[in-house]
Order: structure tokens, then C-alpha cells, then sequence
């Protein structure tokens, strides 16, 4: 199974049974001169500049794949809690940043995922619905204490 990313404090459908560490990824990225040229004329009439927004979509990407090879090497199926965070390091070069908790997972039994499916019920009744317990009536997994 591939590292799955949730920004979320839980990931959906899976029961977290163990919080491995804090996995981190960043990459620091400068722009280039002649972008940048264009970049300024681009302020003048407006617009979306898009030398800028495929920096970042590329610095995301690289920082987000640095992550996942560390929550790898944990052992994790998934970092949650995951979050971004971005600063200026030099004139012209920025940091970006990304982190969330690493840990494993399971995924839930089908019966908590579809409690109306259960064979136990004759067929065209269904249990009370104070009975059944939907997925995120769980207790929840806190992956940050």
C-alpha cells in the first residue's frame, strides 16, 4: 500500500493503530531572472503569473514526495495532519515546507462501514438507528498527544 496524505487528524475508513514520529519534507527554491522580468511586467496589467504558480506547484510536489520517503522508511501507511507552511529565506529564494504525523493504519471492517448491510437483520429490517455505530462516532486517534 502506497503512503496515503490526509490533511485531516484521522484518515477516512481506516483505524489508526499506532503513531510512529513527526515526518517532515522542504525544498528551497529561488526564481528565475528572466521570470522574474516577466513576472513584473505581468503586475503591470494583471493576471495570473505562471512562472510562479508552477514554482510552487513543483516545490509542493518535491517537498511532499521528500515526506513521503521518510514516513517510508518508518514503516507508515499514512501521514496525517499533514500541513504546509512557507517562508522567505533570501531575497529571491524561498522555503516551503510540509509535515504531519506518520503512522499505520488498518482499514475498517466493511460490517462499521455499511452497518445495514449485516446479515444478523431479516431481510427488509434494519437495526434501530441508535443501534448502530457509524464511523465517525469512533473514538478517534489523536496523533498529536
Amino acid at each position: 500500500m502506497a503512503v496515503q496524505l490526509s490533511n485531516l487528524e484521522h484518515l477516512p475508513n481506516y483505524q489508526i493503530t499506532e503513531r510512529l514520529d513527526v515526518v517532515y519534507g522542504s525544498t528551497v527554491r529561488s526564481k528565475h531572472v528572466g521570470k522574474d522580468l516577466f513576472a513584473g511586467l505581468k503586475n503591470i496589467v494583471g493576471g495570473e503569473l505562471t512562472a510562479y504558480t508552477e514554482l510552487l506547484e513543483e516545490s509542493r510536489q518535491e517537498a511532499i514526495d521528500r515526506m513521503i520517503v521518510k514516513a517510508e522508511a518508518l514503516g507508515a501507511d499514512a501521514v496525517v495532519g499533514l500541513r504546509f507552511s512557507t517562508s522567505s529565506i533570501a531575497q529571491g529564494a524561498s522555503e516551503l515546507f510540509v509535515y504531519g504525523t506518520a503512522v499505520k493504519a488498518i482499514p475498517m471492517s466493511q460490517q462499521l462501514q455499511n452497518p445495514s448491510s449485516d446479515n444478523h437483520y431479516p431481510s427488509g429490517q434494519t437495526p434501530h438507528p441508535q443501534a448502530q455505530t457509524a464511523p465517525d462516532d469512533l473514538p478517534r486517534f489523536n496523533p498529536f498527544g
